[in-house]
């Protein structure tokens, strides 16, 4: 018998309200390791720029002591659910685990609106691809965007994707065939990309090019029909949504192949599989369970190859210096910064790690009106350590976060594959960023 069902016997409630604070007691019986030092507090990149929030510690091991399944601390809706609380307590406390199931349950009975459309990213991946000239231009109206931020709550300056004409499964359905393997390297054998949802209908270049630099390096590429992994309904307290789209992705990915590795070059989407399906909502299925055993975000999966002396390192010079940012929840994933590694194995590349804990956007975080001045303010200095470093260009894993960054620095804001991509010789660097 699993955890969750003992908690269930022991709780009949929990059939009825999983969202309950029960259901996290494994995150709960680790509060008692807060001895208060505040740690969390000094890393913490919402409180330092706003008084709105009370503090990680405060809405978290702090309030939790006096919840009973109801909320007595309200200011928790600002945390920004960036996860670096967790990683800087030295005493092991899930304080970002604990705050984000208790703003589940203070947001239950009145989810607005806005926090349920945003969330739908799969639906507005296939609304705006077929009508793509004209979102785009939509996004860039400014009456527009008033109108959008009177009636739903985005934030009329908020960052927006960028619609494509094709998504990834257009393209691979038109394309005259994979990338030729490079003579050099032995058939691999297969692998899975997982696009995510942003991967397959905004930031397509991005799968394209990973896939491309896979099969050149001798995999078959296997890219099943997949959908959204609940990434933005869990960050958003929609839980139920979020366990049956995680499932369901898990069933799709499972279905490619029980075997082979999976690749994905979207690290928030990765993260999602790997730690909040578990660690958040207490989907304990096996096959989320294994999906997540064999997931890889791209650059982990290449320097994993380096190390194995299986990666060619042929590369051709690329003069640049440019800001790398590792979003949070790539951090969350304990992988360390693999894109560091594989980037400076590029003759002329110089990498300057950002230094910064968080960018900002947090997937939706500052896209809603009454939190876009505060995703702006954690993220200047991100900003300006760009403009000052190279204003033309800089690296992130994630997609929102690229989309923040772009909006934020003006720089062209691209995923390590790009680096890769070129450093082979099968795209120019300034080739397209989306």
């Amino acid at each position: 018998m699993s955890v969750w069902e003992h908690l269930r016997k022991a709780s009949p409630r929990l059939n009825h309200n999983p969202n309950s604070y029960e259901a996290q007691q494994l995150n709960r019986v680790s509060l008692d390791q807060c001895v208060k030092c505040t740690i969390c507090e000094t890393q913490c990149p919402v409180a330092r720029v706003t008084e709105l929030f009370s503090g990680p510690k405060y809405v978290g091991p702090q309030a939790e002591r006096f919840r009973n399944g109801e909320s007595v601390d309200h200011t928790l809706d600002y945390c920004s659910s960036c996860g670096i609380c967790t990683l800087a307590c030295p005493q092991g406390v899930r304080v970002a685990e604990i705050n984000s199931m208790a703003r589940a349950v203070m947001k239950q009975g009145h989810m607005p609106l806005r926090d349920r459309l945003i969330t739908q990213t799969t639906l507005e991946g296939k609304l705006m691809t077929p009508i793509a000239p004209v979102a785009n231009w939509a996004l860039r109206r400014k009456p527009i965007r008033v109108a959008v931020e009177k009636v739903v709550g985005v934030h009329r300056d908020a960052p927006m994707p960028v619609a494509q004409r094709q998504t990834v499964q257009g393209w691979l359905k038109h394309r005259s065939g994979p990338t030729p393997r490079r003579s050099d390297q032995p058939a691999r054998g297969p692998v899975i990309f997982f696009t995510g949802c942003a991967g397959a209908y905004f930031e397509v270049e991005t799968s394209k090019k990973t896939i491309e630099v896979l099969e050149y390096l001798g995999f078959d590429v296997i890219v099943p029909k997949q959908g959204c992994c609940g990434l933005a309904e869990q960050s958003n307290g929609l839980f139920d949504g979020a366990r049956a789209k995680i499932r369901a992705l898990c069933e799709q990915l499972s279905a490619a192949g029980r075997e082979p590795t999976i690749v994905s070059s979207s690290g928030s989407c990765a993260g999602m599989v790997k730690h909040e399906a578990h660690e958040i909502m207490g989907v304990e299925d096996p096959q989320v369970l294994d999906v997540g055993a064999r997931l890889r975000e791209t650059s982990e999966f290449l320097l994993d190859l380096y190390d194995h002396g299986q990666l060619p390192t042929d590369f051709r010079r690329i003069d640049s210096r440019f800001v790398y940012h590792a979003p949070c929840q790539l951090k969350a994933q304990g992988m360390g910064m693999p894109a560091i590694r594989l980037m400076e194995l590029v003759p002329g590349v110089q990498v300057v790690e950002s230094d910064e804990n968080c960018c900002g956007i947090a997937g939706t975080y500052g896209l809603k009106k009454e939190k876009y001045e505060i995703a702006q303010a954690v993220g200047r200095p991100l900003f300006e350590k760009i403009k000052a470093t190279n204003k033309e260009f800089a690296v992130c894993d994630t997609e929102t976060c690229r989309w923040q960054i772009r909006e934020g620095s003006g720089a062209k804001t691209v995923h390590p594959i790009h680096l890769i991509h070129a450093a082979y010789g099968l795209s120019e660097i300034d080739s397209p960023q989306v």
